[in-house]
Order: C-alpha cells, then structure tokens, then sequence
C-alpha cells in the first residue's frame, strides 16, 4: 500500500492513497445512477485526476469514454451520443469526490464488462468507438512480454483518448509498477527527450514517426531506459539502428496492433539490429493471442505469401459500440476455433523464414495506376532500403487532367545527407518496374505527425 504508484511533477500517490481517491470518485459516480456499463466521458489533461478517473470509473462497475481536450465541443458531443454516455467527467468533479468515503464501494465488476470505448475515425466519416472489455486490458497488462521489471516505470505522455495510453496506465499499474505522468499538453520532442532522461521511466512507447524523430535529434536520451515499444506505423531500422548505436543496451520492440486488439497483438524484440536489416518484421503474436494469414476466401496461405492478418485470442474487442453490422462485417466468425470470432485487421502481412509476420501495407492501399494493381507498400519497402533514407511513404494522388500518379515522401537518415529526388527514382527503378516507378519524390526534413505521433498525410506537400 505504501510504494509508490502515480507520479506528476511534485505530486506523489502512493498505491494505498490512489485506492482511497478512486474509491471516492466511484462512490460520487454511484451517486449520480452510474452504475454497470454507464458509458462516462473523460474529457481532462494529463494529471493524477485522469488515473484516478479511469480507475474510479472502473470500480464503480462503468467504462470511460476519452475525450482528447483539444477536440471541438461538436466533435466531442457526437463521440457522447455516439457511445450513450450518461455522465462527462472534469478534473474538477474528481477534485470534488474528495468529501465521499474512501471505502471500497463493493461493486461487483465481471470479466466481460466493458473497460472503455474508444472511439478512432471511420472510413465513412462517423467515428467508430471500439468496446474493450475489462478481461481484454487484464490479458494485455498480465502478458509475459512485460515480464522481467523493464516496465516497471512507465511514461505517460499519449493522449488518453490514444489506445498507447492503455499500456502506459495499466501495464505498470497491474503489476505494482509506477506510472509518471507528463506535463498537461502537448509535449515536443525536445521536452520528452528531458523528461525521459529526468524521470528514470525504464519502459516508454513513442510512435514509430515520433522514434524516428528522437532517433535523429535526441538519440542519447535513452541512455537509462531498458525497453522502448514503437509502432503505430512502419519502424525505421535506421531509426533503431541509430538509437542502438548510441545506447547499445536498449532494446527496442516493434509493438503491432489495431485498437480492436487492445493495443497490441504481436511483437518484434531487437537487442541489436544488423546493418543489412532495412525491413522490421512485427513478430510473432504476444501469448494469448493468434495470428492467421488469409485469402478472400478465409483460408491460409503458405509461408512467404501475401495476405490479409487476421487476428483472434485475448485481447480482441467487444467489437464497435452500437454498429452492429460494422462489428460483423469486422470481427467474423473464426474457422478454426469452436464460437470464437477472427477480427479482419485490413492490414496485407507474410510469414517469412524465422516464422514471423512482415508487414506489407494496408489491404486497402492497393492503387491502380495505369491499369496496373499496386501495392503502395512494396514501392515504400524499396525507398527504404536506400542507405541515405530513414522513412519513406508512397501516396496515389489524382491530376487536374483525372490521371493518377504515385509520389513518394522520404525522411533522411542522417539530416546531414540528404538524397537526391532523382537518385531516388533510379534507385527504385533498377528494382521495380517502371510503372512502379514513383512520378516524383520529395524529400523532407521529417514527416508532418498528428497528434498522436502518426504521419498526417494531409500535412505532406
């Protein structure tokens, strides 16, 4: 009860003081008819209020819906009548709890109750919030990968309506580890980079757009760190490469997952990455869960073929609040399992050699330029292989005149190198066909991120 659990700037919780604020927040919530699976709003800054949010929302048997502050007050009503939430919570009403009694209130909470629902944008415009279950957060935070104290002091520095937030709360805090939260607001790389190095977090997960930042600017700041989990996109093996050479004891960790699989669902660990890698698989599927590669027609394909990743076990989602047909047309029934369901990633894999999974791009990248079926990945996977680039991205794009034409966006790996546009479309051209060949590349200094750490394809030039 007495060690440490929450820490924010100078303000300390111990495990047996996080309890007691919790237990009176869900008592204040009791009060106000929230009962089991009551669907509440978090609409709060990074603070001790927010960790004292969820876990008072989860004792008082209900599920937070996060709201990331600097969403618009339209964006945020239609996420709440989306999801039916009966309260909104403000650091204020937890700073208001305080009065209530700092006993357990009793509630009984089940496996299969719901934990949260996050909401991520929908293809047609309507977000979609995913419904993970109270069993799907224990499975992730109790797997073995998180074994062994490296993450035993976590930074929380992603938005909390960011499904990364889900690892950085409940991973340490499931297994009597701390949690040090970041300053409110968004934090640039320069400010992680002191935060990192000033607080001894040993476990963080930074975005595979904001590693390969860090990577370039602030490689040192990982110097007391023990395991760093990037993804959310493709990882740069020049970004890891860099990152190693300068903390040649860190181990970086590909984390591969959809929302709809509680953050994670496989794995790639690199204790030292070779020269000659230019591609990092994202691994074999963590403990509890299943990985199939499949045809149109839901069966496997062999090793070193293409496919769709489907993926069932622990962890897998509820499926999508109130869209029915979007959970069906998503998480099918599984054919290889009695009653189980498969969720359909949309993300194009192979197994290779070692047995595990490369990633090839997304099923619905698939462009057709010219009359010709491209997969914007494998274009992606040979600009990356250049020795001077450290990212790159491959869009389709519509002319004035109707034609479609491939453009190509690259990251240096060294800022002091910087390719040539035109030695980068012979490069891809010695090794792909022409018509794969993209109409022009432009060089970046870094890619543009969202707010979460992602590539804003709306922000390329």
């Amino acid at each position: 009860p007495g060690a440490l659990a929450v820490e924010f700037g100078e303000v300390r919780l111990s495990y047996a003081e996080l309890e007691a604020r919790a237990n009176q927040l869900a008592w204040w919530l009791r009060g106000r008819g929230v009962g089991a699976e009551s669907l509440v709003a978090v609409r709060m800054e990074r603070s001790v209020e927010l960790v004292v949010a969820e876990l008072g929302i989860a004792k008082a048997g209900a599920a937070y819906v996060p709201l990331f502050p600097e969403w618009s007050s339209e964006h945020c009503a239609r996420v709440c009548e989306a999801a039916g939430v009966v309260v909104t919570l403000t650091a204020e009403d937890v700073v208001a709890s305080v009065g209530c009694p700092v006993v357990d209130p009793g509630v009984r909470v089940l496996p299969d109750q719901l934990a949260y629902v996050m909401f991520t944008s929908g293809s047609t415009g309507v977000p979609k919030g995913v419904a993970v279950r109270q069993r799907d957060v224990v499975a992730l935070a109790c797997d073995a990968v998180f074994a062994g104290g490296a993450h035993g002091r976590v930074l929380v520095h992603s938005p909390h309506s960011f499904d990364a937030s889900t690892y950085e709360v409940w991973v340490p805090l499931l297994n009597g580890g701390q949690v040090v939260v970041a300053p409110a607001g968004r934090v640039d790389a320069g400010e992680l980079a002191g935060l990192i190095r000033s607080s001894g977090v040993r476990g963080l997960w930074l975005t595979a757009g904001l590693f390969a930042v860090m990577a370039q600017e602030y490689p040192e700041c990982f110097a007391s760190v023990v395991q760093v989990w990037a993804g959310g996109d493709v990882v740069s093996a020049a970004a890891v490469r860099r990152v190693q050479a300068v903390c040649p004891g860190l181990v970086v960790v590909n984390g591969y997952g959809p929302t709809e699989t509680t953050t994670f669902a496989a794995c790639h660990r690199m204790d030292g990455l070779g020269a000659g890698v230019s591609e990092v698989p994202i691994g074999r599927p963590l403990a509890g869960m299943r990985a199939y590669v499949l045809d149109g027609r839901l069966r496997v394909v062999p090793p070193g073929t293409a496919g769709e990743l489907y993926v069932a076990g622990a962890g897998l989602a509820r499926g999508y609040r109130r869209r029915a047909s979007l959970t069906a047309e998503r998480f099918v029934a599984d054919p290889f399992g009695a009653g189980e369901r498969l969720y359909r990633t949309g993300d194009l894999v192979r197994w290779n050699g070692e047995g595990e999974l490369e990633y090839l791009g997304r099923a619905d990248d698939q462009v057709k330029v010219r009359g010709f079926r491209i997969e914007l990945g494998e274009i992606e996977a040979v600009l990356a292989a250049h020795p001077l680039v450290g990212r790159a991205l491959v869009v389709a794009r519509t002319t004035a005149s109707g034609t479609r034409q491939l453009i190509g966006y690259v990251s240096p790996d060294d800022p002091a190198c910087l390719p040539e546009a035109r030695t980068l479309r012979e490069f891809v051209g010695e090794r792909l066909p022409e018509y794969m060949v993209p109409a022009a590349v432009v060089v970046l200094d870094a890619f543009p991120l969202t707010t979460n750490g992602k590539i804003d394809r709306r922000a390329l030039p």
